[in-house]
């Protein structure tokens, strides 16, 4: 009896090792938040998300924000326009980039000002053909004049 028991509980783990390597496997790359000055409610966040098959973004979270969305950044003429929107599309083997002037995260009713060099958590859930992954960020905020990656600061 103990025998068998223990060749189903293998049998349960290995047949769940497949079902979770089904899921997205998206790479994020560069994480980074804008800092913020005090009285701020809101900054972003940006990335680059790689995902190994046809994903979608579908929400983001943190627990220095309120709220959070998925936003993009648009130009109407010579307005710069914003909006929420629903989900992100990752196509495979493609890197979306998240950055400033084009798709990011939004952070917005902070609790706090987000100072450069602490680190800023957030979750991304990402859907693959139906299927919900959670991936857990820690974006470092760099300065508020920061506008792309790459831009760190150096002091000597």
């Amino acid at each position: 009896m103990k025998h068998s028991l223990a060749i189903l509980a293998a049998a349960a783990v290995l047949a769940a090792v497949p079902a979770a390597s089904a899921l997205a496997q998206v790479a994020v790359g560069d994480p980074w938040v804008r800092a913020t000055v005090p009285q701020q409610q809101a900054s972003g966040a940006f990335m680059t998300l790689t995902a190994t098959q046809a994903s979608r973004l579908v929400e983001a979270r943190s627990p220095v924000a309120g709220v959070v969305e998925i936003h993009e950044m648009t130009m109407d003429g010579s307005v710069m326009k914003m909006r929420a929107i629903p989900s992100l599309e990752l196509p495979a083997g493609k890197p979306v980039a998240l950055k400033p002037g084009g798709y990011h995260v939004m952070l917005m009713s902070l609790n706090r000002t987000l100072k450069e060099g602490e680190l800023v958590p957030i979750t991304l859930v990402v859907e693959t053909g139906g299927r919900r992954e959670t991936l857990e960020v820690k974006a470092p905020v760099r300065p508020l004049n920061a506008s792309s990656g790459g831009g760190h600061s150096h002091k000597h």
